[in-house]
């Protein structure tokens, strides 16, 4: 008797979009703090759709079909790149439904495809961008009547599908080009660059905008139209227009992007499932000398304090995540005061925001590591000598970057005599920030996912983030006012003593940040080592 295979009945996505609600709401339970940042991120992403759907609407509700034209194809392009953009550099890649967990499931390659676009779907960006975009909807309608609103209404779900499917071809497809160590820390300087570039560029843009020629935006939005960028969004003003026979080319064009970009996507799945090959070599030739003097060098004590500040300097240099927020910092440094110098301006008031934007890297500098941490636990570090130690390698890259950036901001700008007064602000705010820092990553620390690449985020970890961030950026600014206030009372006499004062502000108020943080983290250290571990 002959046996014949039988065929295995077809898997439905629905299980995989339970399967992510079900880790989300398991790691939400029993985590107060987990739950109130998790219901912070829907605050915002309910403020991203409201904005959204307002700012879409407008031209239906002023009849302006010019400005309809221009705002509906570019800002459906800006989301498509948003979502190319952001979880790499942002938000990070949601590990929740992580495709190696299916590694040794027998899933054929099409059913896991669609149970995972299905779970991407079913989240709070994609629900949010869907009801932001339905402002387009509106607007179709009121240009066009029921028939655009119709044609726009399936433009913007082939949109939402369209931005999803875009984002996880993407990131699979760099999860496998960061197979190996030299691609991966090439990609985390490139995107690092490239993030920290994002918003010199939108200040850029902001400058330009009253010298816009408008009518070259509007025919770059037409052309945006026939792109997979803009195509799905802009198909209710077509036939508003009465450009009837637009709307199946249209849909056309976005359909062989989504089969193209599914295609993409199933062609890398595989290889990223597999994850990063080792590609160390086992040992090298030659003397290296005792462990204890090639970690140490000759410049740190043979202490642990030493020990530990070499240690994190290593990290600091060579870890990914962390490189790549020293070149977030590095480019955004030196960007912000050198258009403000350059165009006339004092960079004072941004030096305050430069030292604020060098402490954020340290919101949560104990997920870094992850379960690391166990080994300094065990070894019963002190708070204290854990904090300062972190901070005193920190600072070996920071402190001498802010000096370059004061003195370059004030060299081109041709005001060599507020060098001093600047660095003073930016010293001062590093230390407050440190101040609010260092007490926040002990009691809000988050783990992050065990994965090769420098832009995985743990699901709802990069809303954590940048609550977090946002938290100490707003405590900074509150806690260095009272010094801000002086420097402008004061005047030239600020040029003098802005730099002692500073300095001085900015110890003192990390010297009771520290205090505070140390103690906490000699009280916390099982909860912390189990916060940052992954999948606690």
């Amino acid at each position: 008797m002959a046996l014949t295979a039988t065929p295995r009945p077809p898997v439905s996505p629905w299980p995989f979009v339970k399967l992510k609600l079900r880790l989300i709401v398991g790691g939400l339970r029993g985590k107060p703090a987990r739950i109130v940042l998790f219901v912070l991120g829907a605050v915002m992403a309910g403020f991203f759709a409201i904005g959204g759907y307002a700012l879409f609407a407008v031209p239906g509700v002023v009849d302006d079909e010019r400005a309809a034209g221009m705002l509906l194809q570019l800002g459906g392009a800006a989301l498509v790149l948003g979502w190319v953009f952001f979880p790499l550099l942002f938000f990070g890649v949601d590990e929740s439904i992580d495709p190696a967990r299916f590694a040794l499931l027998p899933l054929p390659r099409r059913t896991l495809i669609i149970g995972l676009f299905a779970a991407a779907l079913a989240g709070l960006p994609a629900l949010s961008t869907l009801a932001a975009t339905a402002g387009m909807v509106s607007t179709a309608a009121d240009l066009g009547g029921s028939g655009a609103a119709i044609a726009q209404l399936v433009g913007i779900v082939l949109g939402l599908l369209t931005c999803v499917a875009v984002s996880r071809a993407v990131t699979s497809a760099f999860a496998t080009g960061l197979r190996s160590r030299r691609s991966r820390d090439l990609a985390v300087v490139l995107f690092a660059v490239v993030a920290a570039l994002l918003g010199p560029l939108q200040l850029a843009l902001l400058a330009g905008a009253e010298r816009a020629d408008w009518d070259a935006f509007a025919v770059l939005a037409d052309v945006l139209g026939w792109t997979p960028l803009a195509a799905p969004w802009s198909v209710g003003l077509d036939v508003a227009d009465g450009r009837l026979w637009a709307v199946p080319v249209k849909f056309l064009i976005v359909a062989g992007t989504l089969v193209g970009l599914l295609w993409w996507w199933s062609a890398t799945l595989e290889r990223a499932m597999l994850g990063a090959a080792s590609t160390g070599t086992a040992g090298r030739g030659g003397d290296v000398g005792s462990p204890t003097g090639s970690l140490l060098g000759r410049r740190l004590p043979r202490t642990r304090f030493g020990a530990l500040v070499a240690r994190e300097i290593r990290y600091w240099w060579r870890e990914n995540r962390r490189r790549a927020a020293l070149i977030t910092f590095t480019v955004a440094g030196f960007f912000l005061p050198l258009s403000i110098s350059l165009s006339g301006g004092s960079a004072g008031p941004v030096a305050t925001f430069i030292g604020l934007i060098a402490v954020i890297a340290l919101a949560n500098q104990f997920g870094y590591e992850g379960n690391a941490y166990a080994a300094n636990m065990i070894a019963g570090v002190p708070g204290r000598v854990e904090i300062h130690s972190r901070v005193a390698a920190h600072a070996v890259f920071v402190i001498p970057l802010l000096l370059l950036i004061a003195v370059v901001a004030g060299l081109l700008g041709g005001r060599p005599e507020n060098i001093p007064g600047d660095l003073g602000l930016m010293v001062a705010t590093y230390g407050a920030g440190l101040g609010l820092v260092l007490p926040v990553s002990v009691r809000g620390a988050f783990a992050l996912p065990e994965s090769t690449s420098p832009f995985a985020m743990s699901s709802g970890g990069g809303m954590a983030k940048g609550l977090l961030t946002l938290g100490v950026m707003i405590g900074t600014l509150v806690a260095t006012v009272p010094l801000q206030i002086l420097a402008y009372l004061l005047g030239d006499v600020w040029l003098w003593i802005g730099l002692p004062v500073g300095a001085a502000f900015g110890c003192a108020a990390y010297l009771i940040g520290s205090g505070v943080a140390g103690d906490w983290l000699d009280r916390r250290m099982p909860e912390l080592l189990a916060a940052v571990t992954p999948g606690r």
